[in-house]
């Protein structure tokens, strides 16, 4: 299926600014063949907001928004001029003013026709002064569920000074192209959720994970409702965790977008690039009932997916089942810290594996940090962690355009797990770290399959990082 964006534990939206700037032709160079219009926007559906997430609101201010019509580090074209006197704070877990953006900072602006190959947005240094700044003596910070009214500074490494980068690679299609006469709409989906890692000493930091593609406003949407597959009825307490995620060059969908169904079990991502998806569903219930996860291939923007049923475990233990392990980081002779990202994967096809939505936790992905401690092994940084998955196979079918969807049943016998994690640097930009940056493991410590039971505890095989930086 053609790929949209890329991936990387928490998902969120803002509107950025249109403004005038010039375009370069596919092939990098000025083009002069008329004048095209572009909306600029940001978006993104969230996982991380309570009552059920860990926090409350997640505030950033952003200064400017660039666009490089090359690969290179140079030739950044200024979109947002005026933020850098009048920089914006935006609630990343707020209300959307409209039926898809939480924030509009701008209106429609001229630009030569090109394409356009990265994006990066930059953020205001927590000194910075801001007008009517919720939080405080900070630019950026965070606020918990149990604690909504209070801020904690949400720390920066270099979003301030280089700018979060949106590479070719996190573009729907690998680039944004416009042309003479065409007006487009441009969003900019900030997975909040996902890129916030907790500190060892009660700080958060940012470890921004961006996201970017044309939309169009019209026909954006894909939408559904999840339900029990047999009382038809939503899950009753707990959470259900919804991802629109993407193939990659590898056969791994990777998550675009995530979400959490309402009271009455429905779900929507807004808006949505073109491309082909797969929404995968997950979900446990308040008496701690887990389902399948039901994954619907082949959806794309203006899809209504109609209800969408998910097998629920039966048995005398329908719990869920988890997955415990260690990850260790180091330079090969001394322990470094890293950031690491833990996606759960399950295949649904010989040639496909699909990132399974962790709704024990209201997330994707898990996310931690290395540190160097009396129970890593010798020479190693390490963290421990557990993921709560279902203790049955997918419930997997193509999208039907019916009021209902038709997934086939759970197929019988193990169900078997990949753990695939991911290695960042520690210095906020996303940028992989150690050599190779990605492990995966499909064996336990026993070198035995990963299977997961329900209501009981598999244990991985070490995931082992070395070259890091």
């Amino acid at each position: 299926m053609p790929k949209a964006a890329s991936f990387s534990l928490l998902s969120i939206p803002l509107l950025f600014p249109a403004l005038f700037f010039t375009g370069c032709s596919s092939s990098g160079k000025p083009s002069t063949r008329g004048t095209a219009y572009v909306n600029v926007h940001v978006s993104d559906p969230a996982t991380c907001s309570g009552p059920k997430g860990a926090f409350s609101h997640v505030y950033v201010t952003i200064t400017d928004v660039q666009i490089n019509a090359s690969g290179s580090d140079s030739g950044w074209i200024d979109l947002t001029p005026s933020l850098s006197q009048n920089p914006q704070q935006v609630d990343l877990l707020g209300q959307a003013n409209n039926q898809c953006f939480l924030a509009t900072l701008g209106a429609k602006t001229a630009l030569q026709p090109g394409s356009y190959r990265q994006i990066r947005v930059v953020l205001a240094t927590n000194s910075t002064v801001v007008a009517n700044n919720i939080c405080g003596s900070s630019a950026n910070c965070v606020m918990m569920s149990s604690s909504p009214n209070t801020a904690q500074p949400l720390m920066l490494s270099s979003e301030s000074k280089t700018g979060i980068k949106i590479p070719s690679g996190q573009i729907a299609d690998g680039q944004f192209v416009i042309a003479a006469g065409e007006t487009r709409d441009l969003d900019i989906d900030f997975n909040a959720c996902e890129s916030i890692v907790a500190q060892g000493n009660g700080q958060f930091r940012l470890k921004p994970v961006l996201h970017a593609g044309e939309v169009s406003l019209r026909s954006t949407s894909i939408n559904g409702t999840v339900a029990d597959s047999v009382t038809n009825q939503p899950i009753s307490g707990g959470s259900t965790v919804v991802a629109l995620e993407a193939e990659d060059s590898s056969g791994v969908d990777r998550v675009v977008m995530q979400t959490v169904t309402d009271a009455s079990g429905a779900f929507s991502f807004c808006p949505v690039a073109a491309g082909t998806y797969d929404v995968v569903v997950a979900a446990v219930s308040g008496s701690q009932v887990a389902y399948a996860i039901t994954v619907i291939t082949g959806v794309q923007p203006g899809n209504a997916l109609g209800i969408v049923p998910v097998v629920a475990q039966t048995g005398t233990n329908a719990a869920p089942g988890s997955i415990t392990g260690e990850v260790t980081t180091s330079t090969g002779s001394a322990a470094t810290s890293a950031d690491i990202s833990i996606s759960a994967l399950q295949a649904v096809s010989s040639s496909l594996m699909v990132t399974v939505p962790l709704a024990g936790q209201s997330a994707t992905s898990a996310q931690l940090t290395t540190a160097a401690g009396a129970s890593c092994p010798t020479n190693t940084a390490c963290a421990n962690y557990t993921l709560s998955v279902p203790a049955l196979n997918p419930s997997v079918g193509a999208f039907v355009a019916a009021a209902s969807q038709k997934p086939a049943l759970p197929a019988a016998g193990p169900v078997n797990y990949t753990l695939d994690a991911f290695a960042f640097t520690t210095d906020g930009t996303s940028t992989p770290n150690c050599n190779p940056s990605e492990v995966k493991t499909s064996t336990t410590t026993a070198n035995t399959p990963l299977t997961v039971t329900s209501g009981q505890s598999s244990t991985a095989a070490t995931l082992s990082f070395s070259g890091c930086q």
